[in-house]
C-alpha cells in the first residue's frame, strides 16, 4: 500500500503538469492522458482510503473498481447533462459562415505559424478567412488553403479552451469527378450524426500533424478510380451549403427533431443524444471518433 501511495501523489502531479502543459500547446492527446490520470487515480485513491480508515470492509480490488465504476457513471452523468443543455440551448448545431474582416485570421503563436509557414512551401495559397458565432461572443476561426488545381482544401479550424489555449484543427477536401467527397480530418468535436451518402468521411483525432493527415488523405484519394476535380465554389459559399445540407440529412435521418418540434423537446433527439455520448466518450478516453452503420 505504501508504494501505491508514492504512485498515486506521482499522478497527481504528473496530472498538475499535463494540464500547466496544455495550456500552452491545447493538445487532445495530452488531454486523453490527463482524463485517464485522473480516473485511475480517483478509483486508486479511493479505495485506498477506504482502506485505510476500515470504512468499507472489502478487498482493495473489488473498492477500485467500484470507485472506477462510479467515476464511469459520474462522467455519464455530466455529458448527458451537457448534451441536453446544449439540445436546449439556441446554440446553433451547425452554424453559418461569414467572411472574416477583422485581420485576426490566424493566431500570432510560433507552433501555429510554421504550420501557415509549411502551407506556403506545399503550394498551398490561402483562399478565403471565416467566422462563425457559436454563442456568446466566441467564435470559431477558420483558415481556408487550396492547392494550385483547387482539387483540394484545407480547413484549418481555431478553436478556444476554457483555459485560454488555441486548439487548431485540420480538414482535408478534395471532390471527385464521379460525385463523391473525399474528407480526412482530425477534429475531436463530437458529431456523432449523419454525413451525406457521397462524402467518404474518415476522422483521426489522434493526427495532430497536418502533414500526415495530408499523406493519409492523398493516400485515400489514390486508392479511388476517379479523378479529382476542381472546387466550383468559394469556400464561403460550399461550406454553408454543406452546414445546411448537415441539418436536412440529420432532421431527416432523426437525429434531430424537425424544426416545428425543436421547441418543446430541443434539437437532438433521444437516439441522437446516444450517439454523442457515445461520441464523446469514444473522443475523450480513446481518441477515436465512434463508427456507425
Amino acid at each position: 500500500m505504501e508504494h501505491l501511495s508514492y504512485w498515486l501523489f506521482g499522478s497527481i502531479l504528473l496530472s498538475l503538469i499535463l494540464i500547466q502543459v496544455n495550456q500552452r500547446i491545447g493538445s487532445p492527446v495530452l488531454l486523453i492522458l490527463d482524463r485517464w490520470l485522473r480516473w485511475v487515480s480517483f478509483a486508486l485513491g479511493a479505495a485506498l482510503l477506504c482502506r485505510f480508515y476500515g470504512w468499507v470492509d472489502r478487498p482493495f480490488w473489488v473498492l477500485a473498481i467500484s470507485f472506477f465504476l462510479i467515476w464511469f457513471l459520474g462522467e455519464t452523468l455530466y455529458s448527458w447533462l451537457a448534451i441536453s443543455a446544449l439540445s436546449l440551448s439556441p446554440l446553433p448545431l451547425f452554424p453559418r459562415y461569414a467572411l472574416n474582416a477583422s485581420g485576426e485570421e490566424w493566431p500570432v503563436q510560433p507552433r501555429l505559424l510554421k504550420i501557415r509557414t509549411w502551407l506556403r512551401t506545399e503550394g498551398f495559397a490561402p483562399s478565403q478567412a471565416l467566422k462563425a458565432e457559436i454563442g456568446g461572443g466566441i467564435y470559431l476561426r477558420v483558415s481556408v488553403y487550396q492547392d494550385q488545381a483547387a482539387t483540394t482544401r484545407i480547413q484549418i479550424t481555431f478553436l478556444p479552451q476554457a483555459n485560454g489555449a488555441i486548439t487548431v484543427c485540420f480538414a482535408v477536401a478534395t471532390p471527385l469527378k464521379d460525385g463523391l467527397r473525399v474528407v480526412t480530418d482530425n477534429l475531436y468535436i463530437p458529431f456523432g450524426g449523419f454525413y451525406p451518402e457521397n462524402w467518404l468521411v474518415e476522422r483521426r483525432p489522434r493526427v495532430r500533424s497536418l502533414p500526415r493527415l495530408l499523406k493519409r488523405h492523398r493516400r485515400r484519394v489514390e486508392k479511388l478510380n476517379s479523378a479529382p476535380e476542381g472546387f466550383a465554389v468559394e469556400p464561403l459559399a460550399e461550406l454553408n451549403a454543406a452546414q445546411h445540407e448537415l441539418d436536412r440529412l440529420n432532421t431527416e435521418l432523426g437525429f434531430l427533431y424537425p424544426h416545428n418540434e425543436r421547441d418543446d423537446h430541443g434539437k437532438i433527439t433521444q437516439a441522437g443524444r446516444y450517439r454523442v455520448w457515445k461520441e464523446i466518450w469514444m473522443l475523450n478516453y480513446l481518441g477515436r471518433s465512434a463508427r456507425y452503420q
